[in-house]
């Protein structure tokens, strides 16, 4: 995920396949699930995605309004979902549904299923046109009576909202990661172009407005590196958290788009260009603080864990 980040790759969804979705299968699939579909992702054969958001709804998941409905042996899935990354180009897809509908169920009544994109009734809406992550494919999905066998459920029923609070933990850790990555690049770019780049006879880098700005965004890059590592190590020895990857994602992708920003005021004009890895790390950037559950709802989850 660094080496991405470090090379301004931000249309191959790696992550999202690897580290985001292929994991739900591992962590919560049936053997006969895992033996068909992680040989497959593993080689890259599949390609997945996961469709949570919903055009009204977003971060709040309870109040998804995408139906599956028993029928017999099957369930039917009736909805729609937006902003889907992978929507496109996905060969199958782990979407998120309510199998009971009573409001006061909101959580214990959602399921997730594993749908292949070849099931009649599955639909893919046009390719969104982004600010940013221009390459990455990312759409609407429709399911108009997509039926599945009940096999197709992942986990047992009414499990579903459990097993994304499980995974949202390494989802938001991994935008951390990215976040962190392409500042750190973006800012050992600009620190190249300023030595280089002269105004007034000398290079830009010994005005003292330079420097000082440089020396926070390597302030916050060290700081950030530093809690992130620290987060690493422990998430893969299996320790709870929710609050301090909930902190990462929040402070990373604030701490990014904050010093990108700095960053690209120092090419001047040239900042502006498309053709500036600097101008499309900024666009890109941007969305990192609404992925993954918004900045916003990352504060109050850190709140919550403080017991406030």
């Amino acid at each position: 995920m660094e080496e991405l980040a470090k090379s301004y790759e931000s249309g191959f969804a790696m992550a999202l396949h690897s580290d985001i979705i292929v994991p739900y299968v591992h962590a919560f699939g049936t053997p006969e699930q895992k033996k068909e579909w992680l040989p497959k992702c593993a080689s890259g054969e599949v390609i997945s995605a996961i469709a949570m958001t919903e055009p009204g709804t977003g971060s709040d998941l309870a109040n998804i309004k995408t139906s599956a409905v028993k029928d017999g042996d099957h369930y039917v899935i009736n909805g729609a979902k937006t902003f889907i990354s992978n929507g496109i180009n996905c060969d199958m897809c782990i979407v998120v549904a309510k199998t009971d509908p009573n409001p006061d169920n909101a959580h214990r009544g959602i399921s997730l299923f594993i749908v292949p994109a070849t099931t009649p009734g599955f639909q893919r809406g046009k390719k969104l046109k982004k600010m940013g992550m221009a390459s990455q494919d990312t759409s609407e999905l429709f399911f108009e009576d997509c039926r599945v066998p009940a096999s197709a459920m992942l986990g047992p029923e009414g499990s579903g909202f459990m097993a994304l609070m499980n995974k949202l933990q390494q989802e938001r850790l991994v935008v951390a990661i990215g976040a962190q990555a392409g500042a750190e690049q973006v800012l050992k770019d600009t620190i190249a172009y300023c030595k280089e780049r002269e105004a007034f006879g000398r290079p830009i880098s010994k005005f003292q407005n330079t420097r000082f700005k440089l020396a926070e965004c390597a302030t916050k890059v060290e700081v950030g590196r530093a809690f992130l590592d620290k987060l690493v190590a422990e998430h893969v020895a299996g320790k709870f958290l929710v609050k301090e990857c909930s902190m990462a994602k929040m402070w990373q992708t604030e701490m990014a788009q904050e010093v990108i920003d700095t960053c690209l005021q120092f090419f001047g004009g040239y900042g502006y260009m498309l053709e500036y890895p600097v101008c499309r790390a900024f666009m890109d950037a941007r969305v990192a603080r609404i992925f993954a559950g918004t900045n916003e709802i990352m504060r109050i989850i850190v709140a919550k864990q403080m017991g406030l």
